[in-house]
């Protein structure tokens, strides 16, 4: 499904779901709240996947950010939805799939365009060839985690708003050192 037939799941203060909407008109000035989710990605050496949004994306072009991001369909498990997006954006499979941070929120603009999510966030270890989807992903680059921390907590960060709150939240409690250990 395209993303001018994409649906979302909108939802109330409290989180639950409301109904649904095509993505192409949620997403803009009033963006309504709606249900996400944002990946790290790891390889067998620990590097994480990170990504930079391709520069023909509405909100946030060109932006570095975590391996991907997506919605999960009305009525769709959010774990089938992270391995779909997975697939379509990075031509890869995931492995060892955790919900590190299930009630992640966030709210950021850019053009014109706010993104308002509940957003929880997955870790897991990619499997596969890299294939990316160059109408989603602009570059790729392996990192270890502590450059990108580093990368993502400095005061003029390139990476994306949600990221930097991400990683904050995920290494206020080494959810990724945790992960990586297993």
């Amino acid at each position: 499904m395209g993303d001018s037939t994409e649906a979302v799941v909108l939802l109330g203060e409290d989180g639950t779901p409301i109904g649904s909407e095509r993505k192409d008109t949620v997403h803009g000035p009033e963006t309504p709240l709606h249900l996400a989710f944002s990946c790290y990605g790891f390889d067998a050496e620990g590097r994480f996947l990170a990504t930079r949004r391709s520069h023909a994306k509405r909100a946030f072009p060109g932006v570095w950010t975590n391996t991907c991001c997506g919605h999960p369909g009305p009525g769709e498990f959010m774990e089938s939805a992270v391995a779909r997006r997975l697939r379509s954006e990075l031509g890869v499979g995931a492995r060892a799939l955790v919900c590190a941070l299930p009630t992640f929120r966030y709210r950021a603009e850019s053009n014109g365009v706010v993104e308002n999510e509940i957003c929880p966030v997955y870790l897991c270890r990619i499997e596969g060839d890299l294939a990316p989807d160059a109408a989603e992903v602009g570059e790729i680059s392996w990192v270890d985690w502590p450059e990108y921390v580093a990368r993502a907590t400095r005061a003029d960060s390139d990476v994306s708003p949600w990221s930097r709150l991400q990683v904050e939240q995920l290494q206020r409690w080494d959810l990724v050192e945790r992960f990586l250990a297993d």
